[in-house]
């Protein structure tokens, strides 16, 4: 079960960060909560040097808290490790999946990394916030045309899943580019990794890439076509992965590959290992530190050029969730109880399945704090639920925290990834505002949904206005 551990400054907790107690650089993947995280002398939570409780006064709740300090330092522990530990030239371009908004890209792009897309949408996103289309990559395994027109008008290296695309691709490339666009390929490695089934995407059923069989057939339509010009190949093996075998696996198999398409004449110098590598939810996980993991990832890369005999690619990662998953608190507001007799005692927040729906889609566990009550014993075992018409909206089963009260400020851990790209407005409720902290400033960067948000793109017809009589 949870637990806090005090120090004689009546700051220490248990998931707070303790970057002085080791001799290693602190990896955030490896922290529940962000680097920045501290408990004031008011026993409450502190992000970016902004206390929680106030932020939720001001701002409302749910609301996601994004510390900039945390999502700066694992884009530079993965952009200098590749410098570190790579010969080669390499790029770290974040999968903006786990998070796309205008603040998010504009700090990784800041940071010197490039920006992965995998919609029209995202990729509006991204060119809005100033990122460089040769720094951006497209990928998605149904892309339309509309969105590879796009693709194609913005400049941006597009990857490309299964043969539709490709020959869609070629043909909207004769006739709108007066010059071949580049591409990767992206192929299924048929590697195994042990996550959750919906978050595999490396293994042979998948519905990403092009199947291996017909790697030689692929590599020979796209050697004939000249409005293309392949320059890489990608694969990913799934996400929230512990383990660093399959990615020095991937290494082997990719090589190989770039190996074939060079005999092809296709001019590839591109590899791309894809991202997927975990981050702590409990205490009990355990993810490499982003520095092992790249280290891992180069030296493979590096291993298998030499058992090959050819020259080092531009090594391209795409880490998404290790990013940004840490970086981020969600804040609720708590309401009402109920107790179920020897069974169960549950608590009630403002939000739930509509700003997370992972633990209801992939049964993903979670921690949780009382924001005002730091250093108060852990007195109760409770399921947090949340707000929503559903039975299965449950935030957190068996929470140990202190006794709660109506109105106290109820955190969860590691929010950053996925939660805010997979909001919804299941019951009709407003997806929650986002602030970004530093220094003890905080600033919105995702405004509130209200009411008049929500039926900003409904239409009635005028038939249907009240009065509603029917006239013969």
């Amino acid at each position: 079960m949870l637990s806090i551990e005090r120090s004689s400054q009546n700051t220490g907790h248990r998931y707070l960060p303790q970057i002085e107690s080791s001799n290693v650089p602190v990896s955030p993947n490896q922290q529940l909560l962000p680097l920045t995280a501290k408990v004031n002398s008011n026993d409450n939570l502190e992000i970016g040097g902004c206390e929680v409780k106030r932020l939720v006064e001001q701002y409302g709740s749910p609301l996601y808290i994004l510390d900039e300090a945390t999502l700066r330092t694992t884009c530079q522990q993965y952009r200098d490790g590749f410098a570190d530990y790579y010969s080669g030239e390499s790029q770290v371009i974040y999968a903006s999946k786990a998070w796309s908004c205008l603040a998010v890209c504009s700090i990784v792009n800041s940071e010197g990394l490039g920006l992965d897309v995998v919609s029209g949408g995202e990729l509006y996103t991204t060119l809005q916030a100033g990122v460089e289309s040769k720094n951006i990559y497209f990928h998605g395994n149904n892309k339309s045309a509309s969105e590879l027109e796009l693709a194609v008008e913005s400049g941006c290296q597009i990857i490309i899943d299964n043969w539709l695309e490709l020959k869609t691709l070629a043909s909207i490339a004769s006739e709108k580019s007066t010059k071949p666009i580049k591409i990767l390929l992206r192929l299924t490695p048929g590697i195994e990794c042990h996550t959750h089934e919906y978050i595999r995407t490396g293994h042979l059923d998948s519905k990403f890439g092009f199947d291996p069989n017909q790697i030689e057939e692929v590599f020979a339509f796209v050697a004939k076509q000249s409005s293309l010009e392949c320059i890489g190949l990608h694969a990913h093996i799934g996400s929230q992965i512990f383990e660093r075998q399959p990615h020095q696996d991937l290494a082997d198999v990719l090589v190989q590959w770039l190996k074939k398409a060079q005999g092809y004449g296709l001019p590839v110098t591109i590899l791309n290992v894809g991202g997927g590598l975990g981050i702590c939810y409990t205490e009990s996980d355990d993810p490499p530190s982003i520095t092992e993991w790249v280290k891992a990832v180069a030296k493979a890369v590096e291993s298998a050029c030499d058992r090959h005999q050819i020259s080092l690619p531009k090594l391209i990662a795409e880490p998404g969730r290790s990013l940004v998953g840490s970086a981020c608190i969600t804040a609720y507001t708590v309401g009402s109880d109920k107790e179920v007799p020897g069974i169960r005692k549950y608590i009630t927040v403002d939000g739930g399945m509509s700003d997370n729906p992972r633990p209801i889609t992939y049964q993903s566990v979670y921690r949780t704090i009382i924001a005002n009550k730091m250093s108060a014993p852990l007195t109760e075992t409770v399921t947090v639920a949340g707000k929503h018409c559903e039975s299965g909206d449950v935030v957190i089963k068996d929470a140990t925290l202190p006794k709660t009260e109506p109105g106290d400020i109820l955190v969860v851990m590691a929010t950053g990834a996925y939660n805010y790209s997979m909001a919804s407005n299941y019951n009709r409720i407003g997806r929650p505002a986002a602030v970004l902290v530093k220094d003890g400033e905080a600033n919105l960067i995702i405004e509130r949904e209200t009411y008049q948000h929500l039926l900003e793109r409904d239409r009635l017809p005028e038939r249907l206005r009240y009065p509603n009589i029917n006239q013969d």
